[in-house]
């Protein structure tokens, strides 16, 4: 994995962003499988491509290194695994371009979390970001009439809420690496599959896409974001991880032949104007303070 930090940070973490933006294509290319299948599959090969990783990052120091992230490292990898399993969900019982535009709300989540838990003030930007974003997601929300689809989106905020959770776990632990949490939360969400399956018996074909899920399109991008994102500034990584909310609607409607309604793309491209402020809130803050 040495080489791949060669590779500039930017790059790395834009490629991770595309990986991921996959996601609800293959999602919606299972032939036959549950959503719960689909995650077990998914996360089962997830396991083995971030066990290489390790491998490769820690070398015979694999369950030291998990043991060391103690507590916080399992809490936090618990908290993940729920993000895997509602992003399923969502992907399954709503379309990619809603799943996607939710997801980019974690930094507004992060922001109101930040807020109660941390105690850090909101900024008259953030909160005109966060009420902009939640006009747009009502856009968005109003243009879902099916109950299934209204559960969907419901569930995909659970996606940037565990994500904003997560942040606020590696804040208030900073000393502990929390990389090796992959790995947990690859374990559990593998486990919820399981239990929730009455079989995970499915077709080869689903085989083959869970195994392009998990080893490529989530365990991969993953792991490019985590290593691009060591030399690339925080507010940065927000805004180029918005190409996964850009292509993957994209993807959706060349290959799934999904077209959302024009009302959630308008909501969609509210909130990301909302979250791309929000990153750029302290670039913002300065030049005014100057």
């Amino acid at each position: 994995m040495n080489f791949l930090s060669k590779i500039p940070g930017p790059f790395l973490v834009f490629l991770g962003a595309c990986a991921l933006s996959f996601g609800g294509l293959i999602v919606k290319s299972f032939d036959g499988s549950t959503l719960w299948q689909i995650l077990f599959w998914r996360s089962l090969f997830f396991i083995g491509v971030i066990t290489i990783f390790l491998i490769f990052t820690y070398k015979g120091k694999i369950f030291s290194a998990l043991y060391k992230s103690g507590i916080p490292g399992l809490f936090g990898g618990i908290i993940l695994s729920i993000g895997f399993a509602s992003y399923v969900f969502a992907m399954y019982e709503t379309t990619v371009a809603n799943a996607n535009f939710i997801i980019q709300t974690q930094a507004l989540f992060l922001a109101i979390f930040g807020y109660v838990f941390l105690k850090e003030k909101i900024s008259k930007i953030t909160l005109t970001c966060i009420i902009t974003a939640v006009f747009g997601i009502i856009l968005m929300l109003g243009s879902s009439l099916t109950p299934g689809q209204m559960t969907g989106n419901l569930v995909a905020f659970i996606m940037p809420i565990s994500f904003a959770i997560l942040i606020l776990i590696v804040r208030k632990y900073p000393k502990v690496d929390m990389i090796p949490l992959q790995l947990v939360a690859g374990i559990f969400a593998t486990l919820i599959g399981l239990f929730m399956s009455p079989s995970i018996i499915v077709s080869t074909n689903d085989i083959f896409l869970g195994f392009i899920a998990g080893f490529f399109q989530v365990g991969l991008g993953f792991i490019l974001i985590t290593i691009g994102a060591r030399s690339t500034p925080s507010a940065f990584v927000g805004i180029i991880m918005l190409t996964e909310a850009v292509l993957g609607p994209m993807w959706a409607w060349m290959f799934a032949n999904e077209n959302p309604p024009l009302t959630v793309l308008f909501g969609g491209a509210v909130v990301i104007t909302a979250v791309v402020i929000q990153f750029l809130s302290p670039l913002l803050v300065k030049k005014v303070a100057k």
